[in-house]
């Protein structure tokens, strides 16, 4: 298992799980090319492990992710390559995040989100690339870049307009800076799941549980034509769809499912 300076990665092959903690409570886990480099590295530690299903994606402490670090900006102390001198080189800078952020979404096993706090500028892209997001009362969601007079560079203009449902909000969120509560999160369909703070952690091992006892071929597949599908007509779509089914028919995952729906009994899947 690797070891990270600005992160926490777990595994439990028993349950299949894969937990990833930003770990850096004292900047309320902000992030610079060092915490990126990192994560990149976890997303594909993970994609290559067979034995992991799920990904769980939180931050230590009380918040989520408070975006880029400060400090690694101009006039920091930590000064990154987002602070370089040459617009070019700040440019190809951003290969980091899209590394990242490619990485977390074209992760074949799925993404949840535990929101545990403040998700602010790149951390609310952060959690908008999750495929499944569960907060509690205290997590809160902020585009922040717009009140530093920035752009959001982690892909948050694409990701906003998709996973908020709607364009409007979307340029509210991205033009003010204002914050969105979670109950708003919730009823817009952001978060998937609202619970106490005290129950945030078991809620999220729970969805984690139901998606590692699933079965991992059709899963993956499904998370792949279900963003593909974002680029495609419908004719497309259900070719590609007829092409993915194939596989999973042929898969000795069905003929487990199948029988164990026809015997009353639980299923075990294998991935093959």
């Amino acid at each position: 298992m690797p070891s990270y300076q600005h992160l926490l990665l777990e595994k439990d092959p028993d349950a299949h799980i894969a937990k990833l903690t930003l770990n850096r409570p004292d900047r309320r886990n902000a992030m610079n090319d060092q915490t990126t480099d990192e994560m990149t590295d976890a997303i594909e530690n993970v994609e290559a492990d067979d034995s992991m299903r799920v990904l769980i994606l939180t931050g230590a402490g009380k918040s989520f992710c408070a975006g880029g670090d400060l400090e690694a900006l101009r006039g920091g102390s930590e000064l990154g390559t987002w602070a370089a001198d040459s617009p070019e080189e700040i440019r190809r800078s951003f290969r980091r995040a899209q590394r990242l952020m490619l990485g977390l979404q074209r992760l074949e096993k799925p993404v949840i989100g535990m929101i545990n706090g403040a998700a602010v500028g790149a951390g609310f892209d952060l959690a908008a690339v999750c495929d499944i997001r569960i907060g509690c009362p205290r997590s809160r969601f902020m585009v922040g870049y717009v009140r530093l007079g920035l752009f959001p560079g982690f892909g948050g203009t694409w990701l906003y307009t998709r996973m908020l449902g709607s364009l409007g909000k979307a340029a509210e969120l991205l033009f003010t800076g204002d914050f969105m509560e979670a109950d708003e999160a919730y009823r817009v369909g952001f978060l998937n799941q609202v619970v106490p703070e005290e129950e945030l952690e078991s809620a999220t091992l729970e969805m984690a549980r139901k998606i590692g006892d699933g079965p991992p071929i059709a899963i993956r597949l499904a998370k792949m034509m279900m963003y593909k599908g974002l680029e495609f007509d419908l004719e497309t779509a259900m070719k590609m769809a007829a092409a993915a089914e194939t596989i999973t028919l042929s898969s000795k995952d069905h003929e487990e499912g199948i029988a164990a729906f026809r015997e009353s009994r639980k299923p075990v899947y294998e991935g093959r």
